[in-house]
């Protein structure tokens, strides 16, 4: 039981992460998309390793935010032009 409810918050709360990138263009979209894809790929990576206790996925989930956001940090900070919005000109 308590398995499930901790695969259902990570998968809603990685779906909430996903869905709130496509709200609109920033200037730290890589920062973003990094973070959410090192949250996912650290829970998955925690879940697979050891017992699977929701401890680890959380743990695995932080580590991996923290580390894609930081990489999404570096990449934004060498693309300083301003993002196309799109729309006529």
């Amino acid at each position: 039981m308590k398995k499930n409810i901790v695969k259902l918050f990570m998968i809603s709360s990685s779906s909430m992460i996903l869905l709130s990138g496509c709200a609109g263009s920033s200037p730290y979209a890589a920062t973003q998309t990094g973070a959410a894809t090192g949250a996912i790929a650290g829970a998955v990576i925690g879940g697979n390793t050891g017992s699977g206790s929701g401890s680890r996925i959380a743990t695995g989930a932080a580590l991996g935010a923290l580390a894609g956001g930081g990489i999404g940090y570096a990449v934004d900070s060498q693309n300083q032009s301003q993002p196309q919005t799109g729309g006529w000109q």
